[in-house]
């Protein structure tokens, strides 16, 4: 099909993202402070561990969050204004904080930096002249650059600093998970070198779409539900990030033709479930992909992803997608209309 794709500052940081992530990649480091928090976290000298932010950068917490439970830490995933005026019992001298926040400016990440009351704050953070910056206990940069418009190389660059931070915190083989992280840039490249057939096949596997779900389940879930918002900021279309499961609790009585369910087949602990999901869906007369390294068409399929690199590769389909849908609708995928890059109203 014919599909006039418009190539702006968003789409530019798509395609950056193997350079994000080589820079990051490349300059991850234990920053000044974090050895001290981890010999505290180790000893049990916190009660709880409280991961925060606001959107995307939200939904990137949670393979950190399962890793941190499998260590045996009390882990607790908190959006940050839910933290400040309804949950502030979380707060503390015995809770050590981790905020994810691109900007390092957001409003509600400041504020909780501000009323910490004590807790020890880590921060995982693009911007290294921010407020969370100088203020954290430690902080773990990324280096994707500056970003236009919606989250996409920063977003990447996140995961690998998150998964980097999990294994500083557990005490894990630093120099072995670099090596494990190392393959994400290349596996990145070689999926964007086909960015416009990608483009061009879920435009044709779209056309008619009314309404997108974003679903997976454990470490997918940071994609999922990342992918569900990207859908919505990119292209002022309905969309949704869910868990598989949640999925069939309720919303898959909206299954028809006009629907589209991107499932990812994630670890092989639950892949079983995901593919049968796909099977009931196309059942149901409505349209569904599974995002694998084996898929067999080419925007669904992620060459060399490993469970280390996980988070980062599998939010790639989303972001051809949310191309080719403005693409249908004649717009620039990304750019904002009524929000901005940096939330800073509550």
């Amino acid at each position: 099909m014919s599909l006039s794709i418009v190539e702006g500052p968003y789409l530019r940081d798509i395609l950056d993202q193997p350079r994000a992530l080589r820079e990051t990649h490349r300059r991850l480091e234990v920053p000044a402070g974090l050895e001290a928090v981890r010999r505290r976290l180790a000893e049990d000298g916190y009660r709880r561990v409280v991961l925060t932010a606001m959107g995307g950068s939200f939904h990137g917490l949670w393979p950190l969050h399962l890793r941190l439970l499998e260590q045996g830490r009390p882990s607790l995933m908190v959006e940050t204004s839910e933290l400040l005026h309804y949950q502030r019992g979380l707060l503390g001298k015995q809770t050590l904080i981790v905020v994810c926040s691109q900007s390092g400016r957001s409003v509600e990440a400041v504020r909780a930096l501000d009323e910490r009351d004590g807790a020890t704050v880590v921060v995982v953070t693009n911007t290294a002249e921010s407020p969370l910056s100088r203020g954290a206990d430690a902080t773990i940069l990324t280096h994707a650059g500056e970003e236009a418009t919606v989250s996409c190389k920063t977003w990447v660059a996140a995961q690998l600093a998150l998964h980097w931070l999990g294994a500083a915190l557990g005490g894990e083989d630093l120099e072995a998970t670099r090596a494990a992280l190392g393959t994400a840039e290349g596996a990145a490249a070689a999926y964007l070198e086909g960015w416009r057939g990608h483009v061009e096949g879920f435009a044709s596997e779209l056309a008619e779409t009314r309404c997108v779900f974003v679903v997976g389940r454990g470490p997918s879930l940071a994609a999922a539900g990342t992918g569900g918002l990207i859908l919505k900021e990119s292209t002022h279309r309905p969309a949704e990030g869910m868990s598989s499961a949640a999925f069939r609790h309720g919303p898959i009585e909206i299954l028809g033709g006009s629907v589209f369910v991107l499932v990812y087949a994630g670890p092989a602990r639950t892949r079983s479930l995901n593919e049968r999901l796909v099977a009931d869906v196309r059942a149901a007369g409505a349209r569904a992909g599974l995002v694998s390294p084996d898929a067999e068409p080419p925007g669904l399929r992620l060459a060399g992803l490993t469970e280390p690199t996980r988070p980062a590769l599998e939010l790639l389909p989303v972001e051809m997608m949310t191309l080719a849908l403005a693409a249908q609708d004649g717009r620039e995928a990304g750019r904002f209309e009524v929000a901005g890059k940096i939330t800073t109203s509550e």
